[in-house]
């Protein structure tokens, strides 16, 4: 009887340990957490955020970082966003498991309500979720921003346009644009700003008749490139375009004109000897043509014996009459020579 007892007093003194350390293992796990979110949970309290000791663990589970949630819910309710805005600790946590930078955000919309612009949670998390930078963009604005056209980095340092009178002129402009909230998403981007602006100087320098007119008065261009509307379906909206430099470059209508010229005589030149090779080879045909009529009289010439002797043969003529053919015939020769005139003879020294 007693082994009985000593072995039921070690089954509960075994059972004690084993729930002793079950306990102690539970509360050092509930003090890890305490420790773990209890100055954020603090911070909740002070600052009426909202947020349950509870919320903060499930952040952790749901793989949400519970310290820029709270720092974030803190800084909208302390800069008074949260009174314009409906913005839950759920919408945090949503835009932050897309991906999104939530306390960019914030910042952002702290922003815009101290400068009065409008904008709200729902677009300001469209916009971040687009990957554009929108604190940036509320920055731009309040403070506009300077572009340089064209950008130095990427083309030439200046734009290359000529006058109507052919003068090329090398210019640099500055063009200063504001964010376009409404337009951000979707709208094209600082390059496709700088290129428009680009192409409506070249076209508006082109469109005038000489390019002192473009030095008297620059404003004269940027005022026409103003009143194009470039900013259409874009993220900026253009305050002002500045003419920062011109300079006068080379003559290009001259110089087009003298390639042209030099094109033309090239043209006729090439036209000449065409006509040059054609000729000779005209020449050529003739003189061909003139040994050929040579060749014929020759054989002709060389059929005049037998016709004579043919005709002896057959008593057509006679000795007389052949003699008579032979004095007729040097009285030709001797009638040519006397009509051609004589060469002077060659003194030799």
């Amino acid at each position: 009887m007693s082994t009985l007892n000593l072995l039921a007093a070690d089954d509960n003194s075994t059972i004690i340990w084993i729930v002793g350390i079950v306990v102690f293992l539970f509360a050092l796990f509930i003090f890890a957490l305490f420790a773990r979110f209890a100055g954020l949970w603090i911070q909740c309290i002070l600052t009426n955020a909202k947020i349950g000791f509870f919320n903060l663990v499930m952040m952790t589970i749901r793989k949400v970082n519970p310290t820029i949630i709270v720092r974030s819910k803190i800084m909208a309710i302390q800069a008074g966003v949260t009174k314009s805005y409906d913005i839950s600790t759920r919408d945090l946590e949503a835009h932050y498991l897309a991906g999104g930078n939530v306390p960019n955000v914030i910042r952002a919309l702290i922003a815009a309500q101290r400068a009065k612009i409008d904008l709200d949670w729902q677009s300001a998390q469209a916009i971040d979720l687009a990957g554009r930078d929108i604190l940036d963009a509320v920055r731009t604005s309040v403070y506009p921003k300077v572009i340089d056209c064209p950008d130095p980095r990427k083309t030439n340092s200046t734009l290359d346009a000529v006058a109507g009178d052919g003068i090329q002129l090398n210019v640099r402009a500055r063009v200063t644009v504001r964010t376009n909230l409404k337009q951000l998403v979707g709208g094209a981007t600082e390059e496709t700003v700088i290129a428009r602006v680009g192409q409506g100087i070249v076209q508006a320098i082109g469109s005038t008749a000489t390019y002192e007119q473009v030095l008297e008065n620059p404003d004269k261009i940027t005022q026409i490139v103003l009143n194009e509307g470039l900013e259409k379906q874009t993220a900026y909206t253009i305050v002002s375009i500045d003419i920062a430099d011109i300079d006068v470059g080379e003559n290009i209508g001259a110089r087009l004109q003298a390639d042209h010229a030099e094109a033309e005589m090239r043209v006729a030149q090439a036209k000449a000897e065409q006509r040059r090779a054609e000729q000779k080879a005209r020449e050529q045909e003739m003189v061909a043509l003139t040994q050929e009529n040579r060749a014929q009289v020759v054989l002709a010439e060389a059929k005049v014996p037998e016709a004579i002797a043919e005709a002896f043969r057959s008593g057509k003529i006679g000795i007389l009459d052949y003699y008579e053919l032979k004095n007729v015939q040097a009285d030709t020769k001797m009638r040519d020579m006397i009509g051609t005139p004589e060469r002077e003879p060659t003194t030799t020294s």
